[in-house]
């Protein structure tokens, strides 16, 4: 398998990121319309006292109906503050926090108008971090059955079924103690427990679909 068509998410999970590690070439979909109740503005971070569910503003709110590449984030609450104060708290712990955390922070200050920018930024700087190369593009327009050769994983996985049916990739974290482990979170929890060496992890045999 060379070639993948998946939606964009904001920090992904770390399914989402095994997937895309499946493959050399990745087209991200911006042609769609947003669909609510989905990872593109929200990701899910394990807390002292269970999951946190962080959520990306947007303007018009969930309910608009837009092609993706024209969403809106909102600013006019300060979520980006209330996003770095929470995962400062979650992992100040961990073993490569500080590592990352200044130009994480710096990406989410940047403040970008447009959520498929947002979430862009920030898969190419979490690829970066896992020290591998992805080929990652756009759609240049919406396709119902994409091209033969490629794979769509568009909406594979949802938060109401993200830890279905799925490969569990297993490492130490922070509050595993606590709460027990829990599988599937955003890719920011095994990047902070694991730091690059997770990469291994993400492209183990076991694969995803």
């Amino acid at each position: 398998m060379s070639s993948l068509l998946i939606e964009n998410q904001y920090f992904g999970s770390v399914n989402y990121y095994k997937i895309l590690f499946q493959f050399s070439y990745v087209k991200i979909e911006q042609y769609e319309y947003y669909q609510k109740m989905s990872f593109r503005n929200r990701c899910i971070v394990p807390g002292a006292n269970g999951l946190i569910h962080l959520s990306v503003p947007l303007q018009d709110g969930r309910n608009q109906r837009q092609i993706m590449k024209d969403v809106r984030v909102a600013y006019r609450d300060n979520w980006v503050m209330q996003h770095c104060r929470t995962l400062e708290a979650c992992y100040n712990r961990a073993p490569f926090f500080e590592y990352y955390r200044e130009e994480l922070f710096g990406l989410l200050e940047k403040r970008p108008v447009f959520l498929m920018d947002l979430d862009l930024s920030l898969l190419n700087w979490v690829v970066k971090k896992f020290k591998t190369e992805l080929r990652i593009q756009c759609s240049e327009n919406y396709q119902d059955v994409p091209d033969a050769g490629t794979t769509d994983a568009r909406n594979r996985l949802l938060p109401k079924n993200y830890t279905e049916g799925e490969a569990k990739v297993r490492y130490t974290q922070v509050f595993e103690d606590r709460i027990g482990f829990m599988p599937n979170m955003s890719i920011l929890d095994l990047l902070f427990c694991a730091g690059p060496g997770g990469i291994n992890l993400l492209k183990s045999n076991t694969h995803v679909i």
